[in-house]
C-alpha cells in the first residue's frame, strides 16, 4: 500500500551543486521495453517461457510488445533529450545477437547500432549493460546459468556485442543484479527460469560472477579506451530488534545479500563464515576461478531501492532469517518498499568504506506509484518527484563525505513490463499507455527536466 508523505516539499540541490562532469541519466533494460519479440531473428528467452507459464506474471501479460521501444526509440530518445540527461543506460538483448545454432545474428546486432548512434546523435553517453536478465531460453534448457558452459556462451555474446558496438560505447555493464539472476530466478522462483533450489542458485551466482571476471579482459581487448563494472542490488540492513538473535541474523543475512558477491569482486573470496553456514550447497569452484572473479573493474554500480529489516527465524530459508515488511507508519511505494533516503547515502558510505572500489554510479534509483492521468492529460506524481529530490539530496550527503559517486540514473526513463508484476507498476518519468503507445511526461520528468536545465 501507498502512503502519501504530508511532510513539506523537500529540498533538493542544484544541479551546479555536483560536479560539472557528473553524468546524469536514465536506465532501461530490454525485455522490459523492447517488445518486437519474434522479429529480426531474435529467439526465445527465458522471460517468454517465463511469461508463458500461467500464474507466474501478477496480470498474465509478456513483454511480447511492451513499451514498442523496438520501433519507437526515436521518439522515447529525443524525450530523453528534452529532458536533458546526458547518459543513458540501456542492455542489450542477448536473444537478438545470437541464434539457437549459436550463429551471430546480424540483425540484432544492427538494431542496436542503430540504437546507440540514436543516442550519440541526441548527446545521450551510451551505458551498455551487456546481460539484464533475458537468457535464451535453449540455454536454460542445457542448465541455464548452472552449467558452466553457459559461461562461454556468455562470452560469445560479448564478443560480438563489443566488436560491433565498441567504436561508439566506451561504457559497459557486464551484468546487472547478479543476486536477481541467481536467487530470486533460481532459489525463490519468482523470476524466471523459476526454479527453486539453492544449492543452484549459489552455482548460478558463481558462474554469472564468474562470467563477469573472464568477460571484462575481453571487453577491453575488442574496446579501445573501455570502461567495464557491473551493477549490483544492494540494501542496507538492520535488525528487527537489538536481541542477540536478530543482530546473528542480519549478519547472516548481510553474508549473502551484500558479502557474497562484493567479497569476491574484490579479491576477498566468499565470505568464510557463509560457506560454513552453506556447506553442501557451496558452489563447484574451479582452479583460477576466484582470481578471474577479482579482475579489477574501473567503476561499481550500485542499484537503490529500499533499506531491509532482518529478523531471525529458525527454519525459514538456508539463514534461518527473514525479511520483514516496513513497518506500519513507514512511508512506501507502490511495491510495499520503504522510502529511506538515509540508506542510499549511508549505503554508499559503506562500500566505499569496506571496499574502496573506484568511482560509483548509482545505475538503478526510482519508485513506483499509483499514477493517474487527470483530465487534462497531466500526470501529478507528487510522491515520486519528492522521491527524486530526496535521494538525490542523500547521494549529495554521501559525496560530500567522500564517496566517488560520478553519476546517478533513475529508474526508468519510461514505464515499463516490471518483472512478475507485469504491467501493475509503473516507475517511468515518462507515462505509457499500453494502449495507443501514447508517451507524456509526467510531473517527476518536468522536475527532473527543470533540474537538470538549472532551472529547480
Amino acid at each position: 500500500m501507498t502512503t502519501t508523505p504530508t511532510s513539506p516539499e523537500p529540498q533538493a540541490p542544484a544541479r551546479a551543486d555536483f560536479a560539472s562532469d557528473f553524468l546524469w541519466g536514465c536506465a532501461t533494460s530490454s525485455y522490459q521495453i523492447e517488445g518486437a519479440g519474434a522479429e529480426d531473428g531474435r529467439v526465445e528467452s527465458i522471460w517468454d517461457r517465463f511469461c508463458a507459464t500461467p500464474g507466474k506474471i501478477r496480470d498474465g501479460s509478456n513483454g511480447a510488445v511492451a513499451c514498442d521501444h523496438y520501433h519507437r526509440w526515436p521518439e522515447d530518445f529525443d524525450i530523453a533529450r528534452s529532458m536533458g540527461i546526458n547518459a543513458y543506460r540501456f542492455s542489450i538483448a542477448w536473444p537478438r545477437i545470437i541464434t539457437e545454432d549459436g550463429q551471430v545474428n546480424e540483425k540484432g546486432l544492427d538494431f542496436y547500432s542503430r540504437l546507440v548512434d540514436g543516442m550519440l546523435e541526441r548527446g545521450l553517453e551510451p551505458w551498455a549493460t551487456l546481460y539484464h536478465w533475458d537468457l535464451p531460453q535453449h540455454l536454460q534448457e542445457q542448465g541455464g546459468w548452472a552449467n558452466r558452459a553457459t559461461v562461454d556462451a556468455y562470452l560469445q555474446f560479448v564478443d560480438a556485442v563489443t566488436r560491433r558496438l565498441g567504436d561508439r560505447v566506451t561504457n559497459w555493464i557486464t551484468h546487472n543484479e547478479p543476486w536477481c539472476t541467481a536467487i530470486l530466478g533460481n532459489y525463490e522462483g519468482v523470476h524466471a527460469p523459476g526454479l527453486t533450489d539453492f544449492k543452484t542458485a549459489l552455482q548460478v551466482c558463481h558462474h554469472v560472477l564468474l562470467s563477469h571476471g573472464k568477460a571484462v579482459p575481453l571487453i577491453r581487448a575488442n574496446v579501445p579506451n573501455a570502461r567495464v563494472g557491473i551493477a549490483l542490488s544492494l540494501h542496507p540492513l538492520r535488525a528487527a530488534t537489538d536481541s542477540a538473535a536478530d543482530q546473528a541474523a542480519a549478519a547472516r543475512h548481510d553474508g549473502l545479500r551484500y558479502r557474497w558477491f562484493l567479497d569476491p569482486l574484490y579479491g576477498r573470496g566468499y565470505p568464510a563464515q557463509m560457506a560454513e553456514i552453506f556447506g553442501d550447497a557451496n558452489p563447484v569452484v574451479e582452479p583460477g576461478d576466484m582470481d578471474a572473479i577479482a579482475v579489477k573493474t574501473d567503476f561499481l554500480g550500485v542499484n537503490y531501492y529500499f533499506p531491509e529489516i532482518i529478523a531471525d527465524e529458525q527454519g525459514h530459508g538456508p539463514l534461518d532469517a527473514k525479511v520483514l515488511p516496513p513497518k506500519a507508519d513507514a512511508e512506501k511505494t507502490a511495491m510495499g518498499w520503504e522510502v529511506s533516503p538515509e540508506g542510499l547515502s549511508n549505503l554508499l558510505t559503506r562500500i566505499q568504506s569496506d571496499y574502496h572500489p573506484g568511482p560509483i554510479y548509482v545505475t538503478e534509483n526510482g519508485s513506483a506509484y499509483e499514477d493517474v492521468v487527470g483530465a487534462d492529460g497531466n500526470i501529478d506524481d507528487a510522491g515520486r518527484r519528492r522521491y527524486l529530490k530526496r535521494h538525490l539530496a542523500a547521494m549529495k550527503n554521501a559525496i560530500d563525505s567522500g564517496v566517488p559517486v560520478k553519476g546517478y540514473f533513475a529508474w526508468s526513463l519510461i514505464d515499463n513490463f516490471e518483472w512478475a508484476e507485469g504491467y501493475l507498476r509503473r516507475f517511468g518519468l515518462i507515462h505509457i499507455d499500453y494502449d495507443s503507445q501514447q508517451r507524456r511526461l509526467k510531473d517527476s520528468g518536468k522536475w527532473y527536466r527543470a533540474f537538470l536545465h538549472h532551472e529547480g
